[in-house]
């Protein structure tokens, strides 16, 4: 499959990645044939990109670090919580653990995959998506960083609720009134769980240099798991921002996380990061420093600058063969561009 601007995409094209709703479900499956109302759709609902079904990439091994199944049980679950908080009632956590139990298992089935955050964003699962993408990368980090069961656990729990003081936050939040003191006040109250989960909702907006919200901590004094998940909560957010910025493609907000080395992140979680992260990830098309245009199609963990290339070879209009180039037989070649 391959990535493609959503204003690009015709009718008759397939789809090549599931499309979740809002509460788990699926909105449009792997396979479908889009329509004119599809595509209209697509648009309305705030979706910029998609994945399409193409011939000449349909080979192209596109592994997830999550299942299918295991994707929709934590949007489901983050959509179940989240309507309770908002209803004034406490939220399962029994629920919320099991749900913690099956992507560790997940994550740690597949740690060897490289981390790319593939699935499509609509303006009503945004919320949900945001909180899962978090909750994996920090725990692949964790769990790369020799993070025990226990540790790992709450990690992911803290990180898959770092936001969740959001729920009614007001529009300027300051002091106590910052989403991170009231996710705290939220998840300390929780006898459950263990404090460090509240401190990860606390402390995933501080930063190193004691510029960060709310206390201005600095260094020590900012625990791992939040150090850890302050840098999947920063990518996260330069892929898929909100309001008016401009998203930035992988290679992009990687650059921009290195730049906050030392400054507003920690710079040991941010070298385990760049390992397990795929800077330009299978399905997206680039063009080269030889001025050939091609598909990302493969991966090398550890080198995430130099992916396998398909060149896709063409006698006028019409494709007839494609050759590969994997930049990491080929250090003189680079990729110069990521197309869109």
């Amino acid at each position: 499959m391959k990535l493609v601007d959503i204003e690009t995409v015709e009718p008759g094209q397939i789809l090549g990645k599931t499309i979740f709703s809002s509460n788990g479900a699926i909105l449009l499956s792997t396979g479908v044939h889009l329509t004119v109302y599809m595509i209209s759709t697509l648009k309305r609902l705030g979706v910029t990109t998609i994945y399409i079904d193409d011939p000449m990439f349909r080979d192209i091994s596109h592994e997830e670090l999550l299942s299918e199944e295991t994707k929709r049980a934590v949007i489901h679950q983050m959509s179940e919580t989240f309507e309770q908080l908002r209803s004034g009632k406490n939220f399962s956590s029994k629920a919320i653990g099991q749900t913690i139990d099956d992507l560790l298992e997940d994550v740690m089935q597949n740690q060897n995959i490289m981390i790319h955050l593939s699935d499509i964003r609509t303006a009503d699962n945004a919320m949900f998506l945001h909180a899962m993408n978090v909750c994996m990368m920090a725990s692949l980090v964790g769990l790369n960083m020799g993070l025990n069961m226990l540790q790992l656990k709450e990690l992911a729990m803290g990180a898959l609720l770092h936001d969740i003081g959001k729920l009614g936050a007001p529009e300027v939040q300051e002091g106590r009134m910052h989403h991170s003191w009231r996710g705290f006040d939220l998840l300390k109250n929780k006898r459950e769980y263990s404090l460090l989960i509240a401190h990860v909702a606390f402390q995933h907006h501080e930063a190193i240099d004691g510029s960060g919200a709310p206390r201005g901590l600095t260094g020590d004094d900012i625990h791992t798991y939040a150090k850890i998940t302050a840098v999947a909560n920063i990518y996260d957010n330069l892929i898929y921002p909100s309001g008016d910025q401009a998203p930035l493609m992988p290679h992009e907000a990687c650059e921009r996380l290195n730049a906050y080395s030392g400054t507003l992140l920690d710079h040991e979680v941010l070298v385990h990061f760049m390992r397990i992260v795929s800077i330009y990830p299978n399905g997206i098309s680039v063009r080269l420093s030889t001025r050939q245009t091609g598909v990302v199609v493969g991966q090398h963990r550890g080198l995430p600058g130099r992916p396998v290339v398909r060149i896709i070879d063409k006698e006028g209009e019409e494709a007839v063969g494609y050759s590969e180039l994997d930049l990491a037989q080929h250090p003189t070649v680079f990729i110069d561009t990521v197309l869109t």
